[in-house]
């Protein structure tokens, strides 16, 4: 399916997420930002697909329109069905599920494809997809075992992430919130926010190989309708003001984050701040 088949249903697709009973306008960016993807990944109809990372299923409802009514999508998510707010991933998978790609979707919650009792035989899949969730896992080597043990899967694999190389300077933000929170998770203070390690573009491009994958090319996505930066901008702050979460890290490392907090107040906006770039 092209990209402009694709964007024609992006207001449909949108529309049939939870999420949009909060927040339709963000929701529609949500989708147009995944049908872009999705266009530039050649899915033909019929397509069985593997996401990982799933979460509310964003990229999920997209990947089930571009397989088509003879396609399937198995989306993952290591979370439990009551994780996130205000639509916790079972309610968005139950909309999703009753809607007309639910024949086209098993969603399983509570799932590491680590444990060996999940298992799929060899290319049981056409496609494997990680659609900004690798940031989320809790280290640079637990994504490493991942991509690793996903390999024999599927022969093609389409991975985007955040990159955190800014391109412009109102971009800073979203850059400080996430490397606050990286460094947070990284001494040892684990939260309840998505961002535990952000890799770069370079790191992740060089992750690639050491899991059996060989990557044909990085470009950038352009990501300007999204809010993701305030989200994140908003989580970083949240995290900074519980007092007793911060008590725990190394005192020469919650002096450095506190005074990145600082920065981070007196330079993102109350909102509308840019969301980095994807690649």
């Amino acid at each position: 399916m092209n990209l402009s088949d694709l964007r024609t249903k992006a207001p449909s697709l949108a529309a049939g997420m939870a999420a949009a009973d909060h927040s339709p306008d963000s929701q529609l960016s949500q989708t147009r930002h995944r049908t872009a993807l999705v266009a530039s990944w050649h899915i033909a109809p019929g397509s069985t697909i593997l996401e990982l990372g799933c979460g509310q299923g964003d990229m999920t409802a997209v990947l089930a329109e571009a397989a088509g009514p003879e396609g399937r999508v198995v989306a993952v998510d290591v979370a439990e069905p009551s994780y996130g707010a205000p639509v916790t991933l079972g309610e968005s998978a139950a909309r999703l599920t009753a809607g007309p790609l639910g024949p086209r979707i098993d969603f399983r919650f509570g799932t590491d494809v680590l444990d060996p009792s999940t298992d799929f035989p060899e290319n049981t899949f056409d496609h494997l997809v990680l659609a900004h969730c690798s940031w989320y896992f809790a280290s640079h080597e637990q994504l490493r075992d991942t991509l690793t043990r996903i390999r024999p899967w599927a022969r093609q694999l389409w991975f985007t992430e955040w990159d955190l190389t800014p391109a412009s300077g109102d971009q800073l933000a979203h850059l400080l919130a996430v490397l606050i929170q990286g460094q947070i998770e990284a001494a040892g203070a684990h939260g309840q926010g998505n961002v535990r390690t952000p890799l770069s573009r370079e790191r992740l491009l060089r992750l690639l190989p050491e899991a059996g994958w060989t990557p044909d090319g990085s470009r950038s996505v352009d990501t300007e309708e999204l809010q993701d930066g305030d989200w994140e901008i908003a989580a970083c702050l949240d995290l900074a003001g519980t007092e007793e979460h911060l008590t725990t890290l190394p005192e020469p490392v919650r002096q450095l984050v506190l005074s990145q907090i600082d920065v981070l107040r007196a330079t993102a906006k109350p909102r509308g701040n840019r969301a980095l770039t994807a690649h």
